[in-house]
């Protein structure tokens, strides 16, 4: 992302990568976009006016990175880690991106999940410099205004946040601001979006953490959160401003408490390009997974049985996209309903509960008896088991024993973030089903060896399809989101996993293979655009050729 000297004058010369004209000097050292410190040839440092700014040695961009990874692995912690690669990344732009395409398996978690939850609960302590655009209920009828002092004459992708459901953590209010800074930088790894073309948002209503708003250090604003319409009339004026500067922009929100992620989602997403990645993006990925776990389990798809920990938005969203899929599959939709059972802090969500039930959960409220968790997987025996509950341990040894006595293949979603709320752990969910089950989780858990047999638990991250998808989006103009989309990411991303990697208990593509995977993602979502109406950009003869040349790689 750029930092607060970013200059949109440079935009023509993004491309090249070579610094406007004016740029030289010691002011070119210092703008992170081009800057290729050591990496300057002779001819370079004389042309450029960097003679005797830098030391004389001139170093490939290869041997930068070596020099990067060395630093790097010499950090004792994680947060450390991540602070170094965001100190990189205010310094060289296309060396931390090379450095995080080429390593992304050890870069991912120092800037994602899971040490961005360190990283946000820190964020005040660890402050640099800013990054990203502060928007605060204290600029109600001025965020265009607001919104206009970003340098960038052209954005492409906006993740925002409010904090106040940041990961597992809770409310995190402008500590928040984290999370789109992480997400913007996968788009431009996994996808090749320009970083140029980002803008991270913090939309700081206030915070609920009394702590907080009281440390000496936190930087946001010390008051309770807006809510009821002054809330919604702030996020209106938001949308607005966004879309009136940069029209076609794709808008993530991200980490919204449930009521409003859904009431916010159900407000914008057929007024302009926009998803929840929470609730859409999570669907995907864990639709994907559920895919893929049928090569397995040899259970057919259309047959399955899941159950979910939790109904927040999350495992709802989940729900609605997993009825899509089975309605796709020939299903009817009442039946697809009946197949999802759901349990809450109040046990199985059932039809004589409907009163006590939030809207987004009625919908999976069955006529059944009433159930604790462990007696309603005896009864109904799901084939799948999904964790979306932000509590660790959730899945006990006792709740895996249920699911290995009922199906050969069990399949288990942990599928909280980060590690620490993980429901169970990857060696749990194999030692606890005798290897048995299929595992997949939403942060990273190393390879598990047991009796002889080395597991690679698979990784159900976002990071799989937010981004192809979000470069299939704006790569072709699409006007909107729907559900569909979804479903052609989920397939597209299942139909990438190998034999080979099944054989792993892996359900989800190599990280190494990202890039591609994001591509392959993006035409099909594009291909299914066209084919609905939503594309904007006529159809080019290389659908495939047209989107990969628009993929950011930052070379020198």
């Amino acid at each position: 992302m750029p930092d607060s000297s970013a200059d949109s004058s440079a935009d023509s010369s993004a491309d090249t990568g070579q610094p406007p004209a004016h740029l030289r000097g010691l002011a070119l050292l210092q703008d992170a976009r081009f800057n290729k410190s050591t990496a300057y040839s002779d001819e370079e440092r004389d042309a450029l006016g960097l003679r005797g700014l830098i030391p004389p040695a001139v170093f490939t961009q290869a041997e930068q990175i070596n020099r990067v990874l060395d630093s790097l692995r010499r950090k004792t912690s994680d947060i450390e880690k991540y602070i170094f690669l965001q100190s990189l990344a205010n310094r060289n732009e296309r060396l931390f991106y090379r450095v995080a395409i080429e390593n992304i398996d050890e870069i991912m978690p120092l800037i994602y999940t899971p040490t961005v939850g360190q990283a946000c609960q820190e964020f005040a302590q660890n402050f640099r410099q800013p990054k990203g655009l502060y928007v605060t209920r204290k600029d109600r009828g001025s965020v265009a205004t607001v919104l206009g002092n970003w340098p960038a004459a052209k954005v492409k992708v906006v993740v925002v946040t409010d904090g106040e459901r940041i990961l597992g953590l809770g409310d995190l209010g402008a500590n928040g601001m984290g999370i789109p800074i992480g997400k913007l930088s996968l788009y431009c790894a996994l996808a090749g979006i320009r970083p140029e073309e980002t803008l991270p948002i913090m939309l700081d209503v206030g915070t609920e953490n009394a702590e907080l708003r009281e440390a000496p250090l936190y930087m946001g604003l010390r008051e309770s959160r807006l809510r009821g319409d002054d809330y919604t009339a702030l996020v209106d004026e938001l949308v607005g401003a966004i879309e009136s500067r940069y029209p076609g922009c794709l808008i993530q929100f991200e980490d919204f408490a449930t009521p409003n992620a859904i009431a916010l989602l159900e407000r914008f997403r057929d007024q302009c390009l926009c998803f929840n990645d929470d609730i859409q993006g999570t669907a995907a990925v864990a639709l994907s997974g559920v895919y893929a776990s049928t090569r397995l389990s040899g259970v057919p798809f259309k047959d399955l049985r899941i159950m979910f920990l939790g109904a927040g938005s999350a495992a709802t969203g989940i729900g609605d996209l997993l009825v899509d899929a089975l309605v796709d599959a020939g299903v009817q939709e009442p039946e697809a309903r009946k197949r999802l059972l759901f349990i809450d802090s109040g046990g199985l969500v059932v039809a004589e509960r409907h009163n006590e039930l939030a809207a987004h959960k009625q919908p999976f409220a069955h006529d059944l008896a009433p159930q604790d968790f462990a007696g309603a997987i005896t009864t109904h025996q799901p084939h799948v088991l999904i964790g979306a509950t932000g509590s660790p341990a959730a899945f006990t040894q006792e709740i895996i024993g249920l699911m290995a006595a009922n199906h050969e293949r069990p399949t288990v979603f942990a599928l909280s973030n980060p590690t620490a709320r993980a429901e169970c752990t990857a060696e749990q969910a194999y030692e606890w089903s005798d290897g048995r089950a299929i595992f997949a989780s939403g942060s990273p858990f190393s390879p598990v060896t047991r009796e002889g047999k080395t597991y690679h638990p698979g990784q159900g991250n976002n990071a799989y399809i937010f981004p192809g998808l979000g470069l299939g989006a704006v790569a072709v103009g699409i006007r909107t989101l729907p559900a569909e989309l979804f479903l052609t990411a989920a397939k597209s991303l299942a139909n990438q996993v190998s034999e080979s990697q099944l054989e792993l208990g892996t359900l989800y593509p190599k990280l190494d293979d990202i890039r591609e995977v994001s591509l392959k993602i993006a035409v099909a979502v594009a291909e299914d655009a066209y084919e609905r109406g939503l594309a904007s950009v006529s159809r080019p003869a290389d659908l495939s050729g047209f989107i990969a040349a628009q993929m950011f790689e930052p070379g020198y």
